[in-house]
């Protein structure tokens, strides 16, 4: 018998979350049965889609949504040794049964000098979306410029250092000085921080005056409507995210889009990873690629101890990460 521990939803957010809607519970696992492995987490993730994702994939009293890289410490499954490593998506749990139908082992050539936990980022789940926000919504071309923001989270990271492979031009747009510090590390041609320039208008303007080619969203809010004044005529836009407006109590409204798109012809298309999941494994080699002939960079920001899940959620959604909020075990 295995003491798993798990994170559970109490009460579904209301606003920006709060600890007291969250509860930590202990339960003891029975041992497997034929077909089962018994898991034990090593590296969970959190993510900015668990709040919106939240409100209409769970109802209280669910352990919280979430992905993790785990260990096989018992199996029952001739499909899964002992000792290997998996994604699952078991959510924020210690410790996990499973039939192996949801499992997804790691790579097997996964590079022993690299923490399984960048399998949750940029050669994870954050990473894909990057790269197929670029080729697969974008159809980003050479010489071409990019708009990305929340530049310096785990995908807008990827999206920029992909564009740049891609030999683009890339403006990053964050929200502190130490942020935007990063994105020149990365080779961002030009980044700001949002919340100290004047005028977003004039910062777009500023960093590209020839206007935008292609914009990954990731924000959202009354900063997109800014946005889509500086596309290009025929620009495209990837929607991935909208993070300002996932902890109000009211609906945003307005400004509108649709005149501006009318008149410069944009092109507007909301995605999600899973709808290529087909091309995963030939994706992430690619990914871990780059990384090992040191075009990728995936920066970590890493919270020990499951203990505090929770906080870690609420410091993404407050922006307090660099890279990927990854909490270790």
């Amino acid at each position: 018998m295995v003491q798993a521990k798990s994170w559970v939803l109490i009460k579904h957010f209301d606003g920006f979350p709060k600890n007291s809607d969250f509860e930590l519970k202990v339960e003891e696992l029975r041992e497997p049965k034929d077909g089962e492995v018994l898991l034990e987490a090593v590296f969970l993730s959190v993510d900015p889609y668990m709040r919106p994702f939240s409100a209409f994939r769970m109802k209280e009293g669910d352990v919280m949504i979430g992905t993790q890289v785990a260990k096989v410490i018992q199996s029952k499954n001739p499909a899964f040794t002992v000792g290997s490593h998996v994604i699952s998506r078991d959510g924020w749990r210690t410790h996990s049964l499973s039939n192996g139908t949801e499992l997804v082992p790691v790579m097997p050539d996964w590079p022993k000098d690299v923490s399984l936990s960048l399998a949750l980022g940029g050669i994870g789940m954050p990473g894909l979306t990057a790269l197929y926000g670029i080729e697969e919504v974008l159809g980003l071309k050479k010489g071409e410029t990019l708009l990305v923001n929340a530049a310096a989270g785990a995908v807008g990271s990827v999206v920029g250092q992909i564009a740049k492979i891609k030999g683009c031009k890339v403006v990053g747009s964050a929200g502190s000085d130490a942020k935007v510090a990063f994105l020149k590390e990365l080779g961002f041609d030009d980044a700001f921080n949002y919340k100290t320039v004047g005028s977003l208008e004039e910062a777009l303007k500023k960093a590209s005056p020839e206007g935008y080619d292609c914009f990954f969203e990731n924000v959202g809010g009354p900063s997109s409507s800014v946005a889509l004044q500086q596309m290009k005529n025929f620009g495209r836009i990837a929607v991935c995210g909208a993070i300002s407006t996932y902890n109000d109590t009211t609906p945003q409204t307005g400004p509108f889009p649709h005149f501006i798109m009318i008149v410069k012809q944009l092109k507007m298309e909301g995605f999600m990873q899973s709808r290529w999941e087909h091309k995963h494994p030939e994706s992430l080699k690619r990914l871990i690629g780059w990384f090992k002939e040191g075009k990728l960079q995936c920066r970590e920001h890493l919270t020990k101890g499951f203990e505090n899940m929770p906080a870690a959620f609420m410091g993404l959604l407050q922006g307090d990460n660099i890279g990927k909020a990854v909490i270790a075990v």
